[in-house]
């Protein structure tokens, strides 16, 4: 990047680059490995960010890794949710029939009991108790 702007690339061509290399390397497979990943591998992504920002090479509105890892798993699961023929599908289980409602969920699926092997770090089980 230092070599590009060296070179004259204008502003938004570096926005654009980084957004293209490092941001979606970082969003890459982020539901599958983000919840294996510690705070300080989520705090040593944030300086990377944010040194590009400093640097002018990502532009002020890009989100934090938090915020990245967050919307990945959202249009992940939403992507599982509606397409019935996914890979995933058959490890949602059905919704029960109970006859009473404490508060909806946007899914119908039934809540998986949380273990110390079926943590925040499984993606399935952190979308369900997420919605």
């Amino acid at each position: 990047m230092r070599v590009l702007r060296s070179h004259g690339t204008p502003t938004t061509s570096l926005h654009n680059i980084s957004r293209a290399t490092v941001i979606t390397r970082i969003q890459y497979a982020a539901p599958a490995w983000s919840g294996m990943s510690s705070a300080t591998d989520r705090a040593r992504l944030n300086s990377l960010l944010r040194r590009g920002k400093r640097l002018g090479y990502c532009s002020n509105d890009v989100p934090t890794v938090a915020e990245l890892f967050n919307s990945a798993d959202d249009d992940f699961f939403y992507s599982v949710n509606t397409n019935s023929a996914h890979v995933l599908q058959p490890y949602f289980l059905d919704q029960t029939n109970i006859p009473y409602r404490l508060r909806t969920h946007p899914h119908n699926m039934t809540m998986i009991n949380k273990t110390k092997f079926l943590n925040d770090s499984d993606f399935i089980s952190r979308m369900v108790y997420k919605y």
